[in-house]
C-alpha cells in the first residue's frame, strides 16, 4: 500500500478488479471507497496535496464504509 507524504491520508490502495480504493488516514482510521476509476487513483497518488485531491474527488462522490 503506497504511503502518501500528506498531513491528511496515511496510505492509499486501489484494486482494479472492484475498483475499490482503501484509504488509511492519519488517524489511524480506514475506509474503502467503492467505484473509484483508476485515473482518480493515479491523480491522488500525484496530487500536490492528497488531501485536497481527496476532497474534491473522491470524498463526497463515492459511497464508503469504515473498517
Amino acid at each position: 500500500m503506497p504511503y502518501l507524504n500528506s498531513t491528511a491520508i496515511r496510505q492509499a490502495e486501489w484494486d482494479k478488479n472492484t475498483l475499490n480504493l482503501f484509504v488509511t488516514f492519519t488517524s489511524g482510521n480506514t475506509y474503502t471507497y467503492f467505484g473509484v476509476p483508476e485515473w482518480k487513483y493515479a491523480g491522488l497518488l500525484t496530487a500536490a496535496s492528497a488531501g485536497q485531491y481527496f476532497n474534491d474527488h473522491i470524498r463526497d462522490q463515492h459511497s464508503s464504509n469504515r473498517h
